[in-house]
């Protein structure tokens, strides 16, 4: 009878296991609050544009205005949050993925 695991129970073990847990728990950690934090400011914008529009229709150099201004902001936002968590990938969760990669690899050798 043989005691070698299957690639299948191999995944589930590294599923199952601290390292994946704290991997996932990182990742949440990060992606919730920048997902929560990008719609507030994106529904911070639908709002005022719908029931602040001598706000929104202000001027401020020009014919730009308070709207057009937050319209740009909205995709300077979304460059920012891909880069930050580019940054953040790179640094923490790329590391330890590969470490856990690593691992299953070196199992799947044996």
């Amino acid at each position: 009878m043989s005691t070698e695991t299957t690639p299948a129970e191999r995944y589930l073990a590294v599923q199952r296991s601290d390292e994946f847990a704290g991997l996932r728990k990182m990742l949440r950690g990060f992606v919730f609050p920048m997902t929560v934090a990008f719609f507030l400011w994106y529904l911070l914008y639908v709002l005022l544009s719908a029931y602040a529009r001598g706000f929104m229709s202000a001027k401020l150099v020009g014919n730009i205005n308070v709207a057009l201004l937050f319209g740009l902001l909205q995709f300077v936002s979304t460059f920012l949050i891909a880069w930050y968590y580019a940054r953040f990938a790179a640094r923490r969760f790329d590391p330890a993925a590969e470490r856990i990669y690593d691992d299953l690899m070196t199992d799947e050798v044996k």
